[in-house]
């Protein structure tokens, strides 16, 4: 029960406050008896204050109820930092990031940040230089900052050769994150994906290239897919597109969305090819709240050189005290990410960030071997990748990985089940990331409860008869009864339970 405490009398306060009792009927405190209790309005302001204990308690017995983060396997973001980072983050809650001219030592460690950052991807700068990127609140700010670069150098180029320049698109595949979309969408240009196939879940450069025209502004490679962890090959559509360029005397370039991966393929896959190494690779966008290890809430965009940014996205303004250029969507912004993220680089150094990185790929391959000894799952991620491992059900005739999911919950684990985006929408999966944070331990526990749920499954009736049914007399509504293949039954299935489980969509910043 949610309450409030109206004053009776002169107020008298101390700072004793405990726990309701289990029925939530009760505020246990000094001061409790002169007060009446009353219900919080949920969807207005209550009309009068209550004590600052007592507010902290109310929220806290609510928040409560939330999932564990350590346990929430569905998200890539990071749930723990050192107690000395947490100090730092703390002391500089306050601080608002855009004061440049006030807090000029954060501006210095964003500006440490980008340039380590550039460093990492192999972009061409001298020592003396510096790199030409900036701190976002994730990849979703990082990508329509790229994107918008993008489209104003095709526009600018397409208005001095006298082209049309209304119809921009962008080449991505299916399994984009929805941040593409959302840029597509809001920024008008066209998405244009590359479907997939089952057991190829990730964009086809081939088929990309093709798809490419003369009013492509980017090609978009995924180092890290939101469904598998699998890295496209980004070397090989650089290849095929430098070709396309000769071909027909575009400029096409590529974007690289590393939110999950840039900060793994250079500790652990060093030799390979993806980053600025590659020429037409002109910007980067990589989450700092993901596996660059910092709470949640920043991203990072940087540029192969000031060539590929526009003039005209960057603002100056002066009312803060000097002269300071913007180039973010949004203004004001807390700064104790970009402190944490330099706390991070310094702290662990390329060490650090390597053994951690081999700790996560160590614990995947534990998981998944524990999960192949079942004998009832395909693992669907790649060995080179994010470390994360995305198994579907051998058989899905009597359950799904969505009744898995849901009988995971009981034993405390946060495990998203969803179905592949097109043309693999039939194929349903379930996956876990692995974070620094998840221990040996936990791979093995994990396993073992995956397990015990499969048994206990086997135990219960099966749903999907009637399900399946329920689809077929939804779809075929005609008097002519069409005879179903196992593959699109399976397909039927998936889409029930994707509509069951429509409010549990991925997200990922």
């Amino acid at each position: 029960m949610s309450y409030t405490l109206k004053k009776a009398s002169k107020m008298v306060l101390t700072s004793t406050v405990t726990h309701p009792d289990e029925q939530g009927q009760t505020l246990c405190s000094t001061f409790a008896s002169r007060y009446v209790r009353e219900p919080i309005p949920r969807f207005k302001m209550p009309d009068n204050s209550i004590p600052k204990d007592a507010a902290y308690q109310i929220i806290n017995d609510e928040l409560m109820l939330d999932g564990t983060p350590r346990l929430n396997l569905a998200s890539f973001v990071t749930t723990w930092m050192e107690p000395e980072c947490d100090k730092l983050i703390m002391a500089s809650l306050n601080k608002n990031y855009v004061d440049m001219d006030e807090y000029p030592v954060t501006t210095e460690l964003q500006n440490r940040c980008v340039n380590i950052i550039a460093n990492l991807f192999h972009a061409p700068i001298s020592e003396e230089e510096t790199a030409v990127g900036v701190g976002t609140v994730g990849s979703s700010e990082a990508i329509m900052l790229a994107g918008l670069a993008f489209k104003r150098k095709w526009q600018t180029k397409r208005k001095v050769e006298g082209k049309p320049y209304d119809k921009p698109n962008i080449v991505t595949g299916a399994n984009v994150q929805v941040c593409w979309e959302k840029f597509a969408r809001y920024f008008e240009v066209e998405l244009k994906e590359v479907k997939l196939t089952e057991g190829y879940y990730v964009m086809d450069p081939v088929k990309a290239v093709e798809m490419v025209d003369e009013n492509t502004i980017c090609v978009a490679a995924i180092l890290g897919s939101t469904m598998t962890g699998e890295f496209e090959d980004v070397k090989l559509l650089s290849e095929l597109l430098t070709e396309k360029n000769k071909e027909t005397g575009w400029d096409t370039p590529i974007h690289v969305d590393a939110a999950s991966g840039g900060f793994i393929a250079p500790f652990l896959y060093p030799d390979l090819e993806w980053d600025f190494r590659l020429p037409l690779v002109k910007s980067i966008n990589v989450s700092g709240h993901k596996y660059g290890l910092v709470y949640p809430g920043v991203g990072w965009v940087v540029w192969r050189s000031k060539d590929d940014l526009p003039d005209e996205l960057v603002f100056h303004i002066n009312y803060l005290g000097s002269d300071q250029p913007t180039f973010t969507l949004n203004f004001s912004k807390g700064s104790s990410q970009i402190i944490a993220q330099y706390y991070q680089f310094i702290r662990l150094g390329f060490e650090g960030y390597k053994n951690i990185m081999e700790n996560c790929l160590e614990n995947a391959r534990v998981l998944k071997e524990g999960i192949e000894r079942a004998g009832r799952f395909n693992i669907i991620s790649k060995d080179i990748g994010v470390p994360l491992v995305a198994f579907s059900l051998k058989d899905s005739s009597q359950h799904t990985v969505f009744e898995i999911s849901d009988h995971l919950r009981k034993f405390g684990w946060i495990v998203p089940a969803y179905t592949m985006p097109p043309d693999a929408q039939h194929i349903a999966v379930l996956r876990v990331v692995i974070r620094e944070d998840f221990s040996r331990g936990l791979a093995e526990r994990l396993a073992l409860d995956i397990e015990k749920v499969v048994k206990l499954l086997d135990t219960l009736p099966s749903p999907l008869t009637t399900k399946t049914a329920h689809v077929t007399a939804i779809t075929s509504e005609t008097t002519e009864k069409v005879k179903k293949s196992a593959i699109e039954t399976q397909r039927e299935i998936a889409l029930y339970w994707k509509r069951l489980v429509d409010g549990k969509k991925l997200a990922a910043c």
